[in-house]
């Protein structure tokens, strides 16, 4: 896991674990979702989410991941009932551009 449900939780500010199992739910889909838009395969993937690895290209994927998985979990979160998920596609097509594999 990229983000961990504590800072997950710190930044949709909630306080219990009520919720925990949905959050992590919403963590999971985001990770993925967010890994097929950037087009990232599963070793690069494994490389971006192994907190050790310092190169410098890993570091920046790593932290533009982290803000669009964050992205993508709040806005799922304040949208269950009415997500728009093609908008959503697009938002995170525009967050990921710089990192999306094929595309220079």
């Amino acid at each position: 896991m990229l983000v961990s449900l504590e800072s997950v939780k710190q930044y949709l500010r909630v306080d219990s674990s009520y919720e925990d199992g949905l959050i992590s739910s919403l963590v999971k889909s985001s990770e993925m979702l967010c890994c097929e838009v950037a087009r990232i395969s599963d070793e690069k993937w494994d490389a971006v989410c192994d907190e050790t690895n310092n190169e410098g290209e890993i570091v920046r994927i790593r932290e533009i991941m982290r803000v669009a998985i964050l992205y993508m979990v709040g806005y799922l979160y304040e949208h269950r009932e009415e997500a728009d998920h093609h908008d959503l596609v697009i938002t995170l097509r525009s967050l990921l551009f710089s990192i999306r594999e094929g595309i220079f």
